[in-house]
């Protein structure tokens, strides 16, 4: 049986930039070390719905004061790295600070195998050739298998010596599948015009998906979870992309993945040049610059902007100012740990998570 909702002013809900840095590394710079990888809390009442598990969010769950067992769903945008490389830790640590045997299970929802590799960057002079060939692109369910499979002897030891109950009674990992009629495929047709799909409803939150274009990933997903108190729409990695502004059509708040071009040009200049060439290609072709940020949440009615997934995670904040010139709403760059309201009724505010 559904319990019944909680009163709207009960619902407060909101967001807690967990990790605020895009990319798979650790960045350098003036302000290195204060900005983790990127993860988002949503927070609905009490309950807790994490977006992507990069480096260090367990940490950031226990300076936001978020317990383990809040947390009723992890949706994974997509699976590179930077967004999944918590995962290992989320799951084998995670199980231990769940004591309660009637816990309901969390459930982790995320892409499905690919089931076919990427073409090879046009730059190529040979295609490269790929790790473990026999099985090249796990999905969600299979990598959350295939972590806890690394970790069998610590968990083992867990499970006989301290009698702890298996991690996957506590965490469910679900393969997402586009609905066959949108004519998705990753290699083919990567981003079909669709309209958004429902992947998780409870009695707090309704969450829908749409493809976005994240080359040469695919699926690569944006998540909007809707209340009875607001809605708040996340990107994950993506060029603009008219699904996006579909998915987000008056959402309360739109956090929008940003990256400084200017940076790509500079970064790879010291690579060797087939090499930095393709990584060059790769961002230009995959993410999404400020100023084009701020025209999608025009584009979308939103009511607020947050750019997370900076790239680089050390840049200049006058960087991503640049949203305000193409957005005349309010336009957030949360720090780590900040929190930003969605509240329908309510200005967008930004604070200190307590």
């Amino acid at each position: 049986m559904t319990p019944d909702p909680a009163p709207i002013s009960e619902l407060k809900p909101r967001v807690v930039a967990l990790g605020t840095a895009g990319g798979p590394r650790w960045w350098k710079g003036a302000t290195q070390g204060e900005r983790a990888g990127i993860a988002t809390a949503v927070l609905v009442g009490d309950a807790a719905y994490l977006v992507d598990l990069g480096h260090g969010v367990g940490r950031q769950l226990m300076m936001a004061g978020i317990g383990i067992p809040q947390i009723r769903g992890i949706f994974l945008t997509h699976l590179h790295s930077d967004h999944t490389i918590d995962l290992a830790s989320m799951t084998v640590f995670g199980f231990l600070h769940i004591v309660d045997p009637a816990q309901r299970p969390i459930r982790i929802l995320g892409p499905g195998n690919r089931g076919v590799l990427p073409p090879a960057s046009p730059r190529a002079a040979a295609a490269p050739d790929p790790l473990f060939p026999e099985n090249p692109t796990l999905g969600t369910r299979e990598m959350v298998h295939t972590l806890l499979h690394a970790y069998s002897t610590d968990i083992n030891d867990r499970v006989i010596d301290s009698l702890r109950p298996s991690p996957l009674k506590y965490f469910q990992a679900e393969d997402l599948v586009v609905p066959a009629s949108t004519g998705f495929h990753p290699n083919a047709n990567p981003v079909p015009e669709m309209e958004p799909f429902e992947i998780y409803r409870d009695e707090l939150v309704t969450v829908t998906a749409t493809l976005v274009k994240h080359p040469p990933i695919a699926p690569a997903f944006a998540f909007r979870f809707q209340t009875a108190g607001g809605s708040v729409t996340i990107s994950g990695d993506t060029a603009p992309c008219d699904n996006l502004v579909r998915l987000a059509r008056d959402t309360d708040l739109l956090m929008h993945e940003a990256i400084d071009f200017d940076w790509v040009d500079r970064a790879y200049a010291h690579e060797e040049p087939e090499t930095a060439q393709a990584s060059v290609d790769h961002h230009r072709k995959s993410h999404t610059g400020p100023q084009q940020a701020g025209r999608i949440a025009t584009r979308a009615g939103a009511k607020a902007l947050a750019l997370h997934h900076l790239v680089p995670g050390t840049a200049d904040p006058a960087v991503w100012r640049r949203a305000e010139d193409t957005f005349d709403g309010p336009v957030y760059v949360p720090d780590d740990l900040e929190v930003i309201s969605f509240a329908r009724l309510n200005s967008p505010s930004l604070a200190t998570a307590e």
